[in-house]
């Protein structure tokens, strides 16, 4: 009877090897996308414990930006948002599963998107950097104005009080040690007729907004992630003004805390350029969006660079994490077939996202 006990644990123990994941296979296994509506909580909630958490998803950002009723800041609230109940719900099931949850609110550009200017600018449109390039009827894309998104002025004296707040809050609510702020595809800072940004090198100016936010949440133990493109030289690799920067903002790489954790988004191309974050000191997470041919070539990518450096490279080299670019209701809508994209029914987010964590799987089991 003891000899039947010892060979069953130790097939359990080979069962759960191959099954389970190991932290050193992939530190981070991440999910982005837009936080729920409140009518979306429950459901969501379902799809975390029935979708991510079967996938050893451990890392979860949700995009809240106004989505939350904001106590410190009420003016600023979207006219439907989260209560601290429904956030809690969903910190609760993350805790059970071992999910990191992690905030994200758009510090810096991406204050607009298409004719919309976002609550921050339209409350307070003081801190516009740009005061002078009017929001378009329709919007189109090239323009006079070199528009994409509106950015605040980083060194107006008033906005990080703002700011500040909402971050502490939302991080509170999410009980988290990390935040998510955005910083992607800013095309407006330092512009030439902004009084305090005037003549300021950009580079500079990126690196500082992003030194002080990360100082800000290291006063309380939280970590500073962010979008990696604007550290990128989009004319020297030929990666363009979307996924790199074309106005100097890139040698912020030399220049900012190396404790800041990079997500490095690519799209169209399986871009390689996590060693260069790596190589520089930062750890970093390849991020795919709706290719899944793609996404797999990046997650083998990121298995080849842990299993073929040295152990301080290897550390920076965190994983992979899905970004999915809508809100999590249609997200939702396409994952179980309620609505589908019959133009392109290959590369969906949905698609993708299976695709990578498949994959994952896959070189976790040929690791084991």
């Amino acid at each position: 009877m003891n000899k039947l006990l010892v060979l069953l644990a130790i097939f359990l123990s080979l069962f759960i090897g191959k099954t389970s994941f190991s932290q050193d296979v992939l530190p981070v296994r991440g999910f982005c996308i837009g936080a729920p509506k409140t009518v979306e909580v429950d459901a969501f909630i379902k799809f975390i414990a029935e979708e991510l958490a079967p996938r050893k998803v451990n890392a979860l950002i949700l995009r809240i930006d106004y989505n939350y009723q904001f106590e410190s800041h009420p003016e600023l609230r979207d006219e439907s948002a989260l209560s601290k109940a429904e956030v809690k719900k969903m910190v609760d099931i993350c805790r059970k599963n071992q999910i990191r949850l992690i905030p994200q609110i758009n510090l810096l550009g991406h204050q607009s998107w298409a004719e919309k200017v976002t609550n921050l600018l339209r409350v307070y449109p003081q801190f516009d950097e740009t005061p002078q390039a009017e929001m378009p009827q329709k919007y189109k894309w090239p323009n006079s104005d070199s528009l994409y998104c509106k950015s605040y002025c980083p060194l107006h004296p008033d906005v990080h009080k703002i700011v500040f707040a909402l971050v502490d809050e939302i991080c509170d609510a999410f009980e988290t040690d990390a935040f998510h702020a955005g910083m992607d595809e800013v095309f407006y800072i330092g512009d030439d007729k902004c009084p305090r940004c005037s003549g300021k090198d950009k580079a500079e100016l990126f690196a500082g907004e992003v030194n002080l936010i990360r100082n800000h949440l290291a006063m309380k133990n939280r970590q500073l992630w962010i979008w990696g493109d604007r550290l990128l030289d989009g004319k020297t690799t030929g990666m363009g003004m979307w996924e790199a920067s074309f106005n100097n903002t890139h040698r912020a790489i030399d220049l900012i805390s190396k404790d800041v954790m990079i997500c490095d988004w690519h799209y169209e191309r399986p871009d390689q350029s996590a060693v260069y974050f790596a190589t520089k000191g930062f750890s970093v997470v390849t991020c795919p969006w709706r290719m899944p041919e793609i996404a797999v070539r990046q997650t083998q990518d990121m298995f080849r660079f842990r299993a073929s450096v040295t152990p301080e490279m290897k550390v920076r080299f965190q994983g992979m994490m899905q970004t999915v670019w809508s809100g999590a209701g249609q997200f939702m809508d396409e994952f179980y077939g309620r609505k589908t994209n019959n133009k392109d029914n290959a590369n969906t987010p949905t698609n993708c996202f299976k695709a990578m964590f498949d994959e994952i799987q896959k070189q976790n089991t040929i690791k084991n």
